[in-house]
């Protein structure tokens, strides 16, 4: 079930980005988690998901590590 991992993770993030402080833990998580391919893919729906979010936008730094 490719992308399940993915899957998962963006539902937790959504339901953390209340809180800037779990979003980077989870955030952290999912990246030390998560393959290569879908750390890219996370990335990209990341850019799109705080836009309207500007409080997590620091959070973008975790993934150019």
């Amino acid at each position: 079930m490719p992308g399940a991992m993915l899957d998962y993770t963006k539902t937790i993030l959504q339901k953390v980005s209340f809180d800037v402080k779990l979003f980077t833990r989870e955030l952290r998580k999912a990246i030390s988690n998560l393959l290569p391919s879908e750390i890219e893919e996370l990335k990209i729906w990341l850019h799109f998901f705080i836009v309207d979010k500007p409080e997590l936008e620091p959070t973008l730094v975790l993934l150019k590590a």
